[in-house]
């Protein structure tokens, strides 16, 4: 009977260490060693929950269950926000299973186990090999965050002649301008100041706009498309001037509230607003690979993997200090 150490939320937003303990494998079940974990803003979401946190694992496979026929002992692997679908009805069927109306996402499914976690049991059709170019460390953000913005660029029809809008340089944001400049994009990015424009460019921006105190925007071609990795809402009045006609915004962090834009503007533009989560299974490996093949990687701060270690990770990435994911090492 697999047991190993967890870290859960509780109701006072205090990093508890407790233990999980699980049934002998059944099925296509797999036994991870957790070698490293994301720390995700949606984490943060469930602090004040009874249930073990994190959904951006990475790990080496233990052992696995009678069914198992991909993954070995040894294999390292990861997995993220989805732990299971139905496997039958249309979305699972083609490779949509993200919105099965049965899917167990984090957050509602398997709230004893998590990332924040020495171990891990998961079904083998819902872990991702690892690829040799990516260490665990810089592989784990990647299982949520980085699966997130690739989702949202690779799977509605983008195109390397595109000018991509990356709203916010932060957890999300520096991300997609990794993934967007590599798919051959022109990346616009904008940001409230100056601050962040060196790291911006270095990390494949080709044009960098300060909008805080900005009375009009300007960019030398209008935006195709804008990821909006930003809580807030953008000041909408000045970045539809600057959409093309046609262009799409992908609201892609997470938030409380409606989503407003004015109505006119998104109609006589002939806008989409595109709802997205994480990748599906085949997009999400695909992102691996694409990451290792041209070295994406997150910025990370690394932290321990203890009481101590997550509650001072949180509580940076709550200030907003952290730059730009946090990622958790088991001791």
């Amino acid at each position: 009977m697999p047991s190993f150490t967890v870290f859960k939320g509780s109701k006072d937003g205090s990093i508890k260490k407790s233990q999980t303990s699980k049934p002998e494998l059944t099925g296509d079940q797999v036994l991870i060693k957790v070698t490293a974990s994301g720390l995700c803003g949606t984490d943060m979401h469930y602090r004040s929950g009874d249930m073990v946190l994190g959904h951006e694992g990475v790990g080496v496979v233990e052992a696995t269950g009678p069914n198992v026929k991909y993954m070995k002992k040894g294999d390292r692997v990861g997995w993220g926000y989805e732990h299971d679908s139905c496997g039958h009805c249309h979305q699972c069927l083609c490779g949509a299973e993200t919105y099965c109306n049965d899917r167990q996402m984090y957050g509602e499914a398997d709230l004893d186990q998590g990332s924040f976690a020495h171990g891990a049991v998961w079904r083998e059709a819902f872990l991702f090999p690892i690829p040799d170019g990516l260490s665990d460390a810089a592989a784990a953000p990647l299982q949520c965050g980085g699966a997130t913005v690739f989702n949202a660029l690779f799977s509605y029809g983008i195109k390397p002649t595109e000018t991509v809008g990356i709203m916010g340089v932060g957890g999300l944001g520096h991300l997609a301008i990794q993934f967007a400049a590599k798919m051959g994009c022109d990346v616009v990015v904008l940001s409230g100041s100056d601050r962040k424009k060196d790291e911006a460019m270095k990390l494949g921006a080709r044009e960098f706009i300060a909008t805080k105190d900005a009375k009009e925007l300007k960019v030398p071609r209008p935006l195709d498309r804008l990821l909006v990795t930003t809580s807030a809402q953008p000041e909408w009045e000045k970045i539809i001037p600057i959409l093309a006609p046609g262009a799409t915004i992908h609201p892609i962090s997470i938030a409380g509230g409606n989503f407003e834009i004015p109505y006119m503007p998104l109609v006589l533009k002939g806008l989409t607003v595109q709802g997205s989560v994480v990748a599906a299974r085949d997009v999400h490996r695909q992102m691996l690979d694409f990451a290792a093949l041209h070295k994406i990687e997150p910025i990370m701060e690394k932290f321990p993997m203890t009481e101590k270690g997550i509650t001072e990770a949180m509580d940076k990435l709550d200030k907003g200090e952290m730059r730009y994911r946090g990622v958790l090492i088991p001791e």
